[in-house]
């Protein structure tokens, strides 16, 4: 077989694969749509939410959405996608619902311990706010199974309770793609339509789709300082520490999150194609190359997820 020939297989092999993920998530989100009375969509403007927000498009037809979208806003995340996530919204003539942490601080919901902690744990506060404020039966989020360890531990239709707590030792059973979403007054469900893709998927999609993302997942220039192994941004809330050099490096962000706790990685990579190359290469996963908050035992997923975050 000629390397002609065996390109053209070998994409063809990929896209039947990104087709069958994509059947999957449009399945889901209509299940969503069709089981649940006030579902909302999980939206941060980033690349997981974008691939979502697609395959949603798909399902139900361009501007035709049956849900709102909801961002729950640290107050630090950054500019680029911030404005990317309202221009995208208004461009899908969706509603964007936005709830802030500054919010929950005003009510006193949320007590910082010091001005500079990060305030990406304390979503969870502003996130049952919110879904008491609306009455939201379901959410639909972007997380992934190859992430981290609890997230691997997730079913797609993740129960919740009154409290708004998951509990990973009473998860329900998914066989056959037949799911239980009955819940009691109070309860809700995560979704997770995009679980069984892998950061790999996400940008052969984002290639093949000719999905726009905010300017930071490609490389530029920006500052950063190298600390604890990590490529630390340097801004106003992040700035460089006593016997810190900065340096301007080549970067791109694999996530975006919190820019107290969201780090580039080292990249001349310009294009998805070109992503798709490096993350073929990559050995480590995007939440533990580049956040800072994950590499914590007393932060750690489970014990965020139990308490109502993500």
């Amino acid at each position: 077989m000629n390397a002609r020939v065996e390109s053209q297989v070998l994409s063809q092999l990929s896209n039947r694969h990104l087709d069958a993920l994509e059947e999957e998530t449009i399945f889901i989100l209509r299940e969503v749509a069709a089981a649940f009375e006030r579902p909302t969509l999980l939206f941060s403007g980033g690349k997981d939410s974008l691939v979502m927000l697609r395959c949603a498009e798909k399902a139900f037809g361009a501007g035709r959405i049956p849900y709102p979208l909801l961002m729950i806003d640290t107050g630090h995340n950054f500019k680029e996608v911030t404005d990317f996530r309202d221009q995208r919204a208004k461009e899908l003539g969706a509603e964007l619902i936005v709830r802030s942490v500054e919010d929950s601080m005003a009510r006193g919901t949320v007590r910082l311990a010091h001005p500079g902690e990060s305030r990406n744990v304390h979503q969870s506060v502003t996130l049952l706010e919110a879904i008491e404020e609306f009455r939201f039966d379901a959410l639909i989020g972007g997380a992934r199974r190859d992430e981290e360890k609890a997230r691997a531990k997730e079913r797609i239709f993740s129960h919740r309770d009154n409290f708004g707590q998951w509990q990973p030792k009473a998860q329900r059973p998914e066989l056959w793609t037949l799911f239980n979403t009955r819940i009691a007054p109070g309860e809700h469900f995560r979704v997770f339509p995009i679980s069984n893709w892998t950061e790999l998927d996400v940008w052969q999609y984002i290639e093949r789709e000719q999905i726009v993302l905010p300017s930071i997942y490609y490389a530029h220039q920006r500052e950063v300082v190298e600390r604890k192994g990590l490529l630390v941004p340097v801004t106003e809330l992040t700035p460089a520490r006593d016997g810190e050099q900065v340096v301007v490096r080549d970067v791109r962000f694999r996530t975006v999150g919190d820019i107290t706790c969201t780090c580039p990685v080292e990249s001349m990579a310009a294009t998805a194609a070109d992503i798709v190359i490096e993350t073929l290469a990559a050995d480590v996963s995007e939440r533990g190359a580049t956040r800072m908050d994950d590499k914590t035992s007393e932060a750690s997923m489970e014990k965020r997820k139990k308490d109502g975050y993500f």
